[in-house]
Order: C-alpha cells, then structure tokens, then sequence
C-alpha cells in the first residue's frame, strides 16, 4: 500500500536532510506507528504519504520514490493523493475549512464530488459517533483542543480513504478521549484501512499496532512486531528516549468554590494566595463554560489544570492571563487587575505554539523575548538545557514541533512574568526532552512565580506538578 524507497528529503534552506536514504513498506490494512525523539523524521515521513513533500514543500531538495495505492507521489496530482489519503496533524485547528462539525465532516466528500444524498448519510452517521465526546452543535472556534482533535478525526476519515495518517493524535486528548480515540483505530482497522500513527505516547496503541517503527535522524533505526512492543520493558523504552507505562498521579487539591470545581468548598473555606479569581463566569457561543465563585493558587508551586475535554481549561488560561474578558475579578498579591494588566503579568505556552513564533530565528525570538527581570537565566545556558544551543541560527519554522514546544517555553522563561501558564506543554516531546520541560517548569515556580499546568500528559504532571486543579462541566445550581 505505501512504498518509501531510499528517500533523502531536504526542506528548503535547511542545511541537513530531515530524512537520510529512508526505507519504509507498510501493506495494506496494516497499522504501523512511527516513533523515535523530537525531530527524527516522522512527521516528515508522513508528509511523504499524502504528497505534502514535495508538493507544498516544493523548494526543497528529494532523492527517492514514494508511493501510495499505486500512485507515485511525486508525478500524482494531490487531489489524487488526497482522495486514497487522510491526515490528522498535530494541531487541528490548521486543517479546518468549515465553522461547524458537520459541515467539516462534509467538505472532502464534496471536494470529491460525491453524491449529496451520500454525503447526507455520512456526516448523520460520524456525528453521531462523534456526539458521544464532542457537542457538535458549536461552531469549531469554541471547542476546545482535544475536541478540535476528534473532529479533525472524523472528518479524515469520512471520504473513506484507504489510507489515515496521524500525526500526535492522541497529544490533547484527555484518557477517556484516548479510549474512543484507540477504538476508532481499531474499527478503521477492521475495515481494512491502512495506518500510520506518528507517537510519542505508544501504550494506548498496543491492542492495534501491527508494527512500531523506531526512527532516528531521519531513517529507520529499529522495528517491532506486535509481540515484541507488547513485551518490551519500560526500561528499554527510556533508553531508546521512548514513553512507556503511564504513571498513576495523585496529588493534593486546591480548595475551590463554585460549579465548575471537581470538589467545591464554601467559599470562605478557600484560602488566601497570590493569584485569586471571584466570581468568574465565562460563556463562550452562549453557554456556560467556566462557573467559580472563587479559587487561589499560591506561588512558588505548580498547580495542574485537570479535567475531561472542553471543560473550561484552556478558557480558565485565557481569562488569568486577560486574553478572555468575562464577569468577575482576578487579583495578584491583592491587587485586581484588568484585562491589560494581566496581560503584562503573566504568559502562556500555548496548545499550538506556532501561533507564538514571530521571528526568523532561535536566537531572534528568544531576544525578543528576554527581560532583564530578576532570575531570568542566561540565554545560551537555557538553549543548553534545552538542547536548543546548535539551532540558534534555525528559522522557528523549521523546527519539529517537539523543538517548537521547547523554544516558547524557553521564550516564556525569559519572560520573566509573574503568573506562568503552560497549556498541554509536552505536546510532541519525547521522553528525554520531558524531564528538561518539567526542570524549566519547575524552576519557574522555584523562581516565585505562580504557574498553572493544564495537561491530560501524566508522565509530566507525575515530575512537575505539586497539586491539582480539577475542573468539571458547570451545572447551574450545583
């Protein structure tokens, strides 16, 4: 079904090859997952399968032959590739067209020219499978992350292509979401679809792999059967740079008052702190989506954000650090602050961080970034840690997402900002760079400063996070 032959692929101004003489076979109704660290080649490969390279990246430089279904992907046009093919990126928000679900899970299927009473039958039949995680009536804008990312899902699959690839899927997805989202893989499986998953985070597949793919600096470095990676120790898993056996997290909770906390206190059982918010009600397209009368986080200290998909998480980011305007008062060291000012003292790691990268450089946007605020470290000894110091020169761009994630944390850091909020920060990080993200988080904290981990990733919240925040969906009057 897909046949990448000796392939070196070289992006445009890049001054080594991303992939170096790959070789990769994967048959039809196979489901293969490609691993291996932050910037050795999968999602490039993948790129490879639905034409991506080099029909978008058409500047760069590549040696080799891919083909998919029988069509060779670099004389087929991409409508052609994109018919046998669907993709799920990393960050699904890029991929949409349309405003609401179902006109998202329609729009391949027109493209293609299908016949609408088809298309009709389609989009009833994969909203109702979606409806069970995600409320498919709300335009696309309000949902959250990991609900983008089950949407995305559906919507690739719904022209019924013989082929998925995913890139990260599971990187937003709170465990429930990781549930349906292996369950789905199994069903496509089942019909005969070929897959091919890039991952950092590997257990949840076990069940469906037929095969791992373990790549390093652009080629294949080792491969598994599904009877070896079922038997595969965590301990060789850690010395490939690999996740492993999830770690069961149980930390100590934040009193919090109001609908929206997991276990509400009275409101005057909430103790004071440096970061308090009151009496917050935020709606998003009408509806309630973040209810408390009143929570305190304490500096020097990581709190994690936790809760299920779309339940007000990335919205309660939004309003610490003034970008969500909504009822209610937010105070710092006793002082409410506007909108504007907590923009001035506070910064956020985004979900997709692409969105925060304005230079053309690694260098250029950690300068722009820097402050001479107390206990901003050094500039260089943070790209060490990062292991970020031989890309100085790189365009942001450039980077893989694991390297994009690191570097706005980096940029954060030299913020120098007195509130800190990390939103799914270990999206596209492998093992290795996982402990360096976490030591980052940590020293922030250890800085004074007040940080709030949002992350389903309990591999991370298990070496940063010292309690938790639990937010549930607000019921008026509970």
């Amino acid at each position: 079904m897909i046949r990448v032959e000796h392939v070196t692929w070289t992006y445009p101004h890049a001054d080594e090859p991303s992939l170096r003489d790959l070789s990769l076979h994967v048959a039809p109704g196979e489901v293969v997952v490609l691993c291996g660290a932050s910037g050795s080649g999968k999602s490039t490969a993948l790129r490879l399968m639905n034409g991506l390279v080099p029909h978008f990246h058409d500047d760069g430089s590549l040696v080799g032959t891919v083909t998919v279904d029988g069509l060779m992907t670099t004389g087929a046009e991409p409508d052609e590739i994109g018919l046998v093919t669907g993709t799920v990126l990393q960050h699904p928000r890029r991929q949409f067209f349309a405003d609401t679900a179902p006109q998202e899970i329609a729009f391949a299927s027109e493209n293609f020219g299908v016949p609408p009473e088809e298309i009709r039958a389609r989009v009833t039949e994969t909203v109702a499978r979606l409806a069970v995680g995600v409320p498919v009536d709300k335009r696309l804008q309000y949902l959250s992350g990991g609900q983008q990312q089950q949407v995305a899902i559906a919507a690739s699959t719904a022209h019924r292509p013989r082929v998925l690839l995913l890139d990260e899927p599971s990187s937003n997805l709170s465990a429930d979401a990781v549930d349906r989202l292996a369950a789905t893989l199994a069903d496509l499986k089942a019909q005969g679809v070929t897959i091919v998953v890039a991952e950092h985070r590997l257990r949840y597949l076990q069940g469906v792999a037929d095969r791992v793919v373990v790549m390093r600096d652009g080629t294949v470095d080792a491969e598994w059967t599904a009877e070896r990676f079922r038997a595969v120790p965590d301990e060789e898993l850690a010395r490939e740079g690999l996740r492993g056996d999830v770690p069961t997290v149980r930390l100590p909770s934040v009193a919090a008052a109001g609908p929206s906390a997991a276990e509400p206190v009275p409101v005057d059982a909430v103790p004071a702190a440096a970061l308090e918010l009151d009496g917050v009600r935020c709606r998003l397209g009408g509806r309630l989506v973040l209810a408390l009368d009143r929570v305190a986080f304490a500096a020097g200290e990581v709190t994690a954000i936790r809760g299920v998909n779309g339940v007000g998480k990335s919205t309660l980011a939004r309003v610490v650090t003034g970008l969500q305007r909504c009822p209610g008062q937010v105070r710092l060291a006793g002082r409410v602050l506007s909108p504007r000012a907590r923009q001035r003292s506070s910064a956020i790691v985004m979900q997709d961080v692409q969105r925060q990268l304005f230079t053309d450089s690694v260098a250029g946007e950690l300068e722009l970034a820097r402050t001479e605020a107390a206990g901003v470290p050094d500039v260089d000894d943070l790209l060490a840690d990062l292991e970020l110091d031989h890309l100085a020169a790189r365009h942001p761009l450039s980077l893989s997402g694991g390297q994009q994630q690191r570097l706005v944390l980096a940029a954060a850091r030299l913020a120098g900002r007195r509130v800190l909020v990390f939103d799914e920060p270990s999206s596209g990080v492998d093992r290795r760079h996982l402990r360096s993200v976490s030591d980052q988080i940590r020293q922030v904290a250890a800085d004074g400063a007040v940080v709030l981990l949002i992350s389903h990733d309990d591999d991370l919240l298990a070496l940063a996070a010292d309690r938790q925040f639990t937010l549930v969906p607000p019921v008026p009057g509970r």
